[in-house]
């Protein structure tokens, strides 16, 4: 592509200097770089981000800009529409092409096919590129050619594909840039910030912005990877990663986790099993993106068609006990105010807070999915809605209805000394709520409504 004097970077969810494909090809493409940050949450469809995730755009935005003004440039904000806003950054720079990496959730692929054609309409060349994952949802098929439902031949699939993917880019030592103009938004104008603060136990918990992203990479490799393999099920040990909101936000990509997972084993060869068990996480973040790709009514609707017609038993009251961690099962209760306190939840957790939501309780699991959506600093749709339906049952590659955990059992086995549920349900001695449902008669209530609905397909 020959040279243009003056480019747009379009920023979303892709907020790193480094490994960042679009910003790399307009460095190399252009004499002059726009960073531009357009802020349109009403073109997310039905998902625009919930406010755990306003919370954390708020915080990687300010550590993106000041970022960039360490590289003599600025982060120019505007609110949308997206269009009108980058068209005019373009006519008053002067800029003739756009480039942003691409994201895929449904709405958003839609709006952004429809934004690239009213680009180039007005002029301006567009170009984009994959930042955010190992092989986009289409670059990979069934023998059939179809898109997976099952995980394991998914990542085999997909696995085969790593050796060969580029490393990943670097940071720019300097972006030339030019001004904008006096349209400026300033970050603190976008109603981000709660209007009760009630994020101090989120501040306390994260660094939102790619130098957290690295120091909480690096220090997981250095403390955490070798024992993944076990740890990753222990919500009382910090054996987990804790990346998914930098994923997520695109303050690190997964070829940078891939490298330095890689990059770590050549110290510690003895941690291949649990580097290689990390992986295959990242693979399901992968398959969470294929399937919404190409099953995009799964945002709200079950995969599994059947599960239109589960007998669900909507209870605000029950509802509502499940959010505010009063259900009477302390490790539901302390993964709920870990969740509230912090914006995060262990994995291990999450999955028995669903299937006590799904199965015992029998609430919708798009009532945990919505929850989760607005309370959870990762919230990401792909793998929400992976998640939720893999717990309830009605998803791809989903648990047999019939694991329904035991809260109890879980309990013993992943916290086994009780930390996890002391650190979050100090009150657990005192006060206490009885169970708010007998397990053995609410799981067999809930196998008897898979039953009907098994019957009548």
């Amino acid at each position: 592509m020959s040279e243009a004097a003056t480019a747009i970077v379009w920023f979303r969810r892709d907020l790193r200097l480094a490994d960042n494909p679009a910003l790399s090809a307009a460095i190399g493409h252009a004499q002059c770089v726009i960073p531009l940050y357009v802020h349109a949450p009403d073109e997310e469809g039905d998902w625009p981000p919930g406010a755990a995730s306003r919370w954390w755009l708020h915080r990687s935005l300010g550590s993106l800009a000041a970022s960039l003004r360490t590289r003599g440039a600025t982060l120019h904000v505007r609110r949308g529409p997206t269009s009108s806003a980058i068209i005019g950054v373009a006519r008053a720079t002067g800029a003739t092409r756009v480039y942003w990496n691409r994201l895929y959730e449904p709405a958003i692929a839609a709006r952004d096919a429809r934004l690239a054609a009213e680009l180039r309409e007005a002029g301006l060349e567009v170009e984009c590129f994959n930042a955010a994952l190992f092989v986009e949802p289409w670059g990979t098929c069934t023998a059939q050619g179809g898109p997976y439902r099952v995980f394991t031949p998914f990542w085999r699939s997909c696995a085969g594909l790593l050796d060969s993917q580029p490393g990943p880019l670097p940071a720019p030592a300097r972006i030339h840039s030019a001004d904008v103009g006096n349209s400026a938004v300033r970050i603190d104008d976008l109603g981000l910030q709660p209007a009760i603060r009630w994020d101090s136990g989120l501040a306390n918990a994260w660094t939102p912005g790619e130098e957290g992203a690295h120091e909480r990479l690096q220090r997981f490799c250095e403390s955490a990877l070798h024992a993944y393999d076990t740890g990753r099920n222990r919500p009382d040990l910090p054996d987990t990663s804790r990346l998914s909101p930098y994923l997520h936000f695109g303050e690190i990509g997964p070829r940078q986790c891939l490298a330095a997972v890689r990059n770590a084993l050549l110290d510690r060869p003895s941690a291949k099993a649990a580097a290689d068990t990390f992986i295959r996480e990242l693979g399901w973040r992968e398959f969470a993106h294929h399937l919404l790709h190409h099953f995009p009514h799964t945002a709200t609707e079950p995969l599994d068609t059947r599960f239109g017609a589960f007998p669900w038993e909507p209870s605000p009251d029950w509802l509502e006990a499940w959010r505010r961690g009063r259900t009477g099962y302390p490790i539901v209760d302390a993964g709920m105010r870990e969740l509230w306190a912090t914006g995060w939840m262990h994995n291990r957790v999450r999955m028995i807070v669903a299937s006590l939501l799904t199965k015992n309780l029998r609430q919708p699991w798009l009532e945990g999915a919505r929850w989760f959506w607005d309370t959870l600093v990762d919230a990401d749709l792909a793998s929400n809605t992976l998640g939720w339906q893999w717990t309830a049952g009605c998803g791809a590659d989903a648990a047999p209805y019939f694991r329904i955990f035991n809260p109890t059992l879980q309990a013993a086995r992943h916290d086994p000394d009780g930390a996890y549920v002391r650190r979050w349900l100090p009150d657990a001695l005192r006060d206490y709520p009885s169970p708010i449902v007998d397990f053995r008669e609410s799981r067999a209530a809930a196998l008897a409504g898979y039953a009907r609905i098994k019957a009548r397909s």
